[in-house]
């Protein structure tokens, strides 16, 4: 099942957020879940980073939540607000 992950920063994290990434990224290179595509959130300007943003494949909610709650940037306290949504899929123009 498809899931969307959308997390908002706190103001002002920008160095923390830089602090951890290596650990992030180790993380998400190593979980079981199924990451079909992940990135920053920007500003406009498409460079200030305001968030993250996953799309994953999962069995369930269960799995989605306990793979965000053991993300390094969570324990580090980065994001504002984190919402977990299902997604359905209607289109794909890569083909």
């Amino acid at each position: 099942m498809l899931f969307v992950i959308h997390c908002l920063d706190k103001p002002g994290v920008a160095e923390t957020r830089n602090a951890h990434m290596a650990a992030h990224r180790n993380y998400t290179a190593a979980v079981p879940i199924r990451i079909l595509l992940s990135g920053p959130l920007t500003d406009d300007d498409g460079e200030t980073v305001i968030g993250s943003f996953f799309l994953v494949d999962a069995v369930d909610r269960t799995e989605v939540e306990a793979f965000q709650k053991n993300d390094p940037l969570f324990a580090a306290d980065i994001w504002e607000s984190t919402a977990i949504h299902a997604f359905s899929k209607r289109v794909d123009n890569r083909d």
